[in-house]
């Protein structure tokens, strides 16, 4: 939505996140909040629905009725996507059917729509919700795994490509070697 320059981020340790969050700013302790308005806004695929309808800029879902549709069955599919990527996280062995199951149907998804690399063709809200886990679940794959992600999914290797040239998503991108030893410590991976 062009918001980098009209927004002020607040970084915290989500580890030892600092008393004044919860006390001030929102008061289920989850992160990310938006304050807007004098409001608090949390739950990340809120917030993109609340920016999408309450500033200008390029819609984050398309009109087309097939595209929202699908857009929701993905959103829907988010949770069960997450929970495959941190059971697996907890194994010990190779990557869980589960979670290879889980990406292949990201994998299937991404070949939906043929107008773009993305989920609905152009990037979407749908991308947003996925990225951040797409990008640790990758990092995880290589780093801890020793597999890649993107092997044998040419559609995921082109939406990871392409989402590395968003400017929006590169901006707040975090390094990840961070990412992997902030993972391998939360989940006693050595």
């Amino acid at each position: 939505q062009g918001l980098q320059d009209k927004i002020k981020v607040v970084a915290i340790d989500l580890a030892d996140r600092p008393a004044w969050y919860k006390e001030k700013v929102y008061p289920e302790n989850k992160v990310p909040a938006l304050e807007h308005n004098n409001q608090v806004k949390g739950e990340s695929l809120d917030l993109v629905k609340y920016i999408d309808s309450n500033f200008d800029g390029p819609a984050l879902l398309p009109d087309d009725s097939a595209k929202k549709q699908f857009a929701e069955e993905l959103l829907a599919f988010s949770d069960g996507f997450n929970s495959a990527f941190f059971s697996c996280l907890r194994s010990k062995g190779d990557v869980s059917d589960e979670a290879a199951a889980a990406v292949d149907k990201i994998e299937a998804a991404l070949g939906k729509f043929s107008d773009g690399p993305f989920f609905l063709g152009q990037f979407s809200l749908v991308d947003m919700a996925y990225v951040p886990f797409i990008e640790r679940f990758q990092i995880f794959y290589s780093g801890i795994k020793k597999d890649d992600l993107a092997k044998g999914r040419p559609n995921l290797h082109k939406f990871i490509e392409e989402v590395n040239k968003v400017d929006a998503y590169t901006q707040t991108k975090l390094d990840p070697q961070f990412l992997l030893d902030q993972m391998k410590e939360k989940f006693g991976i050595a």
